[in-house]
């Protein structure tokens, strides 16, 4: 049976971190998941993930100046300093709460630049990352929701993960945004499966519930485990309302069935 992690950056948003963190346990999850955690001390983070026995599967490299547009810092030419702070902060507060995994954010840039200075920040977090046992993980993102984002296929993904050939340098492999990109989920899992370290999902096209939309998840989840795929899928999605508590009939329906 398919285990689930709640992206606390989308469920239950309106409490603080721990309160989420209670919350999914108390939904039944068997996971969870951030994007920026950082505001929050992070012994009350472990607090909470020791209090529910929740794992914190992964978070973010700190997006940069949000107001301003910024998106991720690591892709973005003269910036290197800022992205390596970013990532070295990443990785400390990882490793304080247990997190398994940090997605270091391209941010939005273009041209050879952009790509020469993510894989040299990349180079710089994998050997820091594999000293504490934590994955890194890059990301496309589609440009309607993430316009000029740097990452903005599969396949370029793919090219920089076999250009490190980091042994923790993985795939974050979101169904929404790849469905939005790419089109059919099922052919690129098969094609990537080799480079994906955490898989998330949504509805597609809207982001919301994933029992809603055009990909059919029990059956997605059905081939995952046919795969033997093993680690919690992350439900990063938008709530009806904001609800989350009224958002989790997917969920429901599918432990009724196994």
């Amino acid at each position: 049976m398919m285990q689930f992690s709640a992206n606390l950056g989308l469920l239950w948003r309106e409490l603080d971190l721990p309160e989420a963190i209670r919350a999914a346990a108390g939904a039944g999850f068997d996971a969870v998941e951030c994007h920026w955690p950082y505001a929050t001390p992070a012994r009350e983070v472990k607090a909470a993930l020791t209090d529910t026995g929740l794992a914190m599967i992964g978070i973010n490299t700190s997006p940069g100046n949000r107001e301003a547009g910024e998106f991720g810092l690591a892709a973005l030419p003269g910036r290197e300093t800022e992205a390596r702070a970013a990532i070295e902060e990443a990785l400390g507060y990882a490793g304080e709460i247990g997190a398994r995994a940090v997605h270091v954010m391209a941010g939005c840039a273009t041209g050879k630049g952009a790509e020469e200075t993510f894989i040299e920040n990349l180079s710089y977090a994998a050997p820091l990352a594999a000293q504490a046992g934590i994955m890194v993980l890059i990301e496309p993102l589609n440009p309607r929701d993430v316009p000029g984002y740097f990452l903005d296929g599969i396949a370029r993904a793919e090219h920089i993960i076999t250009t490190l050939s980091a042994p923790n340098l993985k795939l974050m492999f979101d169904c929404y945004h790849l469905a939005l990109i790419e089109g059919e989920i099922e052919p690129l899992l098969e094609k990537y499966w080799h480079h994906i370290g955490h898989i998330q999902f949504a509805g597609v096209p809207d982001r919301g519930h994933p029992d809603k939309g055009d990909v059919d998840y029990p059956a997605l989840f059905r081939l995952l485990e046919g795969m033997g795929y093993q680690s919690p899928l992350g439900a990063e999605y938008n709530p009806d309302g904001g609800d989350t508590g009224n958002s989790l009939g997917w969920l429901t329906s599918y432990r009724s069935r196994f």
